[in-house]
């Protein structure tokens, strides 16, 4: 259950399949207290199915607080097994997945992003879920699929779902998905970002939670979205490839509250301690190489990042440990980046949401920034 103390998902982590594993949350929970993380997408047959083996699918460390399952299904007596056996994890909340483009999901599976054009059945999904749980059901969707992408459409799929479920919060992927012809990772940035389909859900269903997802890429961005009346804003690949940079300002920039406050050394120290610990924890995974993945992008664009990727590439085939592989590359970084607290997150595009004024009328929920500092 969400406690008290959880701030508001202002910033969150997106849930990325083979990214946003329990390694990478753990190191993303040393570099912020208050940024909400995601699990990857589990497949809710894969819950059913590993019954006996659910830890390595859903546990995760106590402090990795809040953190979302998301869930990907379109067969509902799965859903609410899944969601039943899932349910005894206690995350804070149960994202449900409309926005995958991957052909293992939205082809033969017949869910993720597919499921936009089904929002009866989305909304029955969202249902069942949420009568196996009493945590909050959230919805993660595309802009449209297909040709099926006018903002009618994108709206008509929000009613559906909103007024036959109990789902209240939509995380909104500003891009379709085009099933066919696009591989998941053109998926991602070949159909034109419309933000003012996002903007037009704010002014359009005034009682629901929308977070706007797709495109943005540092603090300052993340900021400028909140400011213009987005009630989240969710990060993908520029947190996982340049996690200090974006995570270690959330907590100072976004929320308003003094930052962890560890160097980079002392975070890479507690790392090892983790990764060493669950070393090997289910036979031969995970392995250093598993583990270490979630530091590949901790020096981004610092001394000697260079020379430690080359490092990291030699070590992951001979160290059996995770303190090994730190002790034989982190020689490569200058004690100087190793002992610096969170750096001021490099300024983005700057014009991004600078049209949003002229696309749509003034913001229509804003962020109380005298909240920000009570909190």
């Amino acid at each position: 259950m969400v406690e008290d103390d959880y701030l508001p998902p202002w910033f969150s982590v997106a849930p990325m399949m083979d990214w946003t594993d329990n390694h990478y949350r753990t190191l993303a929970r040393l570099i912020s207290k208050h940024a909400w993380l995601y699990t990857e997408m589990l497949a809710a047959e894969t819950i059913v199915y590993q019954k006996g083996n659910l830890d390595r699918f859903l546990a995760y460390p106590p402090d990795q607080h809040p953190i979302v399952l998301q869930i990907g299904g379109s067969n509902l007596e799965n859903l609410a097994k899944a969601t039943k056996l899932a349910d005894a994890y206690g995350y804070d909340e149960i994202n449900f997945n409309c926005g995958c483009p991957s052909p293992r999901v939205a082809g033969r599976g017949c869910f993720g992003a597919r499921l936009m054009l089904e929002p009866k059945f989305v909304a029955e999904a969202v249902s069942v879920i949420a009568a196996n749980t009493n945590v909050p059901v959230s919805v993660k969707c595309r802009i449209g699929v297909d040709d099926h992408d006018s903002y009618n459409e994108l709206c008509d799929f929000i009613y559906k779902v909103s007024s036959l479920s109990p789902a209240r919060h939509f995380i909104i992927h500003s891009r379709k998905a085009l099933l066919k012809g696009l591989s998941p990772a053109e998926n991602r940035s070949i159909p034109p970002l419309k933000y003012e389909y996002f903007y037009g859900l704010l002014r359009d269903f005034p009682d629901l939670t929308f977070t706007i997802n797709g495109g943005i890429t540092c603090i300052d961005e993340i900021n400028a979205a909140l400011k213009t009346g987005a009630h989240g804003v969710m990060l993908g690949r520029a947190a996982y490839h340049n996690p200090w940079h974006i995570l270690g300002n959330v907590d100072r920039a976004i929320y308003g509250v003094p930052s962890i406050g560890l160097t980079r050394r002392q975070v890479l120290e507690k790392y090892q301690v983790y990764g060493d610990s669950v070393l090997l924890q289910y036979g031969f995974r995970p392995t250093v190489r598993d583990i270490v993945k979630p530091l590949l992008g901790f020096f981004h664009s610092e001394p000697g990042n260079g020379l430690w990727k080359r490092k990291a590439d030699s070590a992951v085939q001979t160290c059996t440990t995770v303190k090994s592989f730190l002790e034989e590359t982190l020689v490569a970084i200058p004690d100087s980046v190793l002992d610096s607290s969170f750096a001021k997150s490099p300024p983005g595009r700057g014009d991004l949401f600078a049209n949003i004024d002229s696309l749509l009328p003034p913001p229509y929920r804003t962020r109380d920034e005298d909240a920000v500092q009570i909190l």
